[in-house]
């Protein structure tokens, strides 16, 4: 591969002061730098890009074995090496025949737990499941942290013009304020309380459960659900096991929204919706797994990245949603991303021989215009942005606003590639320009488009993990900081501290209230 990557960083090198504009040149320059895939648009023209890097760039993956690292993760092999697990959260929303894991079919037990999420959710959004005094449930608080949060918080949140379910309110931190204005105005009586957490182990989400468990009273035993595999646990927490919604080892937490841990989006919209949700995902699937390389969004979006992380040293990425229900998205995609290749060291143990993860960081437009753009247009560090933007809006009555918002989407991408020339002179009127953008299009933000929108960003994190050669699927790196802070628990309330830095010793005075 070494060969590939000097011939990339070439073609940088003699193509660095080249305007991206200039590449239009060539009329057709547009419709070869963007793929459709079932009514999405991936446009990747306004990079530095050109025919010459995209070959090599496309050599890269091939070398680097993709293709056969994606068969291998949708064969059920366990590609997750260092926790030695299959990767199949892409079976949680597979549509077609079987899944194999060790020569069993899992589909048969995805199905039937998905029926069950259904049976459920039909029943609490049409009354027959009560509270505990016989009155209706309006309101759902789902407590998780990370994966357990992230992606179903972000998926009421963008399916919102969908939500015809109760009130869903979210608990992920630590602090008693989040719990505290989660429950603020919101009566017992009438809340479930779904307490997400695959081991239920994790100290954040059992505390905040506990709290809720006081909060409930006595009708906690028939007012609380989980989505846990760790029977035992739960039934010692006092949850009967009909109320237990399990999913297995190999759906990884910040893949998990597809089954189980997506309860509260069916519950928001309805199994219909959800079940469009997971249609929509199953078609980047089939996208991902038959399409050329060239003509393969999740590979073309991951190789744009390489590119730009790797080829151009650009070390972070805004993501750019402009439609305010994906104001959520930024920051499941920065675990999404982060926390899978935010890695240094490779498959092997070696040290990661290239810059892996970039950071990912963004806000939804119009609000991030007025926020951070000044450093896109004009900071010293060229940010590649990703922008996302519907053809229609979700609010029939307001067109006119969707019509700006679609024009400052591609005023922005437009301003960024050209920059300004200060006729007066003056050098703080100037943009530099020849900053990259790409821009993915789709009609309308259903659950359709939505499942689309995070396969596709779970599949360019895939691709770009396997060219770095990094697990994508462990997260030992955030092991650390659970551990110490366990120890440093009763530091805090007053233990011999002795053994630490001095920072923390005190850091441990400075905010001790006795």
């Amino acid at each position: 591969m070494d060969i590939i990557w000097r011939s990339l960083r070439s073609n940088r090198a003699t193509s660095a002061d080249r305007a991206i504009l200039s590449l239009f040149d060539d009329p057709a320059r547009f419709d070869d730098f963007s793929i459709r895939a079932d009514g999405m648009l991936l446009d990747y023209s306004k990079t530095s890009i050109d025919r010459d890097a995209r070959q090599w760039l496309v050599k890269l993956a091939r070398a680097a074995g993709v293709e056969s690292r994606r068969e291998a993760m949708f064969g059920g092999e366990k590609i997750n090496t260092s926790e030695n697990r299959a990767v199949l959260h892409t079976a949680l929303r597979n549509k077609s025949g079987a899944v194999r894991l060790e020569g069993r079919d899992v589909m048969p037990d995805i199905r039937a737990t998905l029926a069950r999420m259904a049976r459920f959710a039909n029943a609490l959004r049409n009354g027959e499941i009560k509270a505990a005094d016989g009155g209706p449930i309006t309101e759902v608080i789902s407590i998780g942290i990370g994966g357990s949060d992230l992606g179903p918080a972000m998926g009421v949140k963008a399916l919102g013009a969908y939500h015809d379910g109760p009130k869903i309110r979210f608990v992920s931190n630590i602090d008693g304020a989040h719990f505290t204005e989660a429950s603020k105005r919101v009566d017992p009586a009438r809340t479930l309380v779904i307490v997400a957490s695959k081991t239920f182990t994790t100290v954040e989400t059992l505390t905040n459960a506990e709290t809720a468990k006081s909060w409930l009273g006595a009708r906690a035993k028939s007012q609380m659900v989980a989505i846990s595999s760790a029977l035992e646990k739960t039934e010692a927490f006092g949850i009967p096991a009909d109320r237990v919604f399990g999913f297995a080892d190999w759906v990884g937490g910040r893949y998990s929204m597809w089954g189980p841990i997506g309860l509260p989006v069916m519950l928001a919209v309805g199994p219909d919706r959800f079940h469009e949700f997971l249609d929509g995902g199953y078609a980047m699937d089939r996208h991902f797994r038959h399409a050329p390389l060239m003509e393969n969004m999740p590979v073309m979006l991951a190789l744009t990245g390489i590119w730009h992380r790797n080829i151009c040293d650009y070390p972070t990425r805004a993501v750019l949603p402009y439609d305010q229900r994906l104001s959520r998205l930024p920051a499941y995609l920065q675990q999404l991303d982060m926390e899978s290749n935010g890695k240094s060291v490779m498959v092997d143990g070696s040290p990661a021989t290239q810059p892996t993860g970039p950071v990912v960081w963004g806000q939804a437009g119009t609000n991030g215009q007025h926020a951070f753009y000044q450093l896109l247009h004009q900071g010293t560090n060229v940010i590649p942005c990703e922008f996302m933007i519907a053809a229609e809006g979700s609010e029939p009555t307001l067109a006119h606003h969707h019509d700006l918002l679609k024009a400052n989407c591609l005023a922005q991408s437009e301003a960024l590639m050209r920059g300004r020339v200060s006729r007066q002179m003056l050098p703080y009127r100037e943009f530099p320009g020849n900053r990259p953008s790409i821009t993915l299009a789709y009609k309308k933000l259903t659950p359709f488009a939505l499942g689309q929108i995070i396969a596709l960003y779970e599949h360019r994190v895939f691709v770009e993990g396997v060219i770095w050669g990094i697990n994508s699927f462990d997260q030992w790196g955030v092991e650390l900081g659970k551990e110490m802070a366990t120890a440093l628990v009763p530091l805090v309330r007053g233990a011999d501290a002795s053994d630490k830095d001095g920072s923390t010793q005190g850091l441990l005075k400075a905010l001790d209230a006795g």
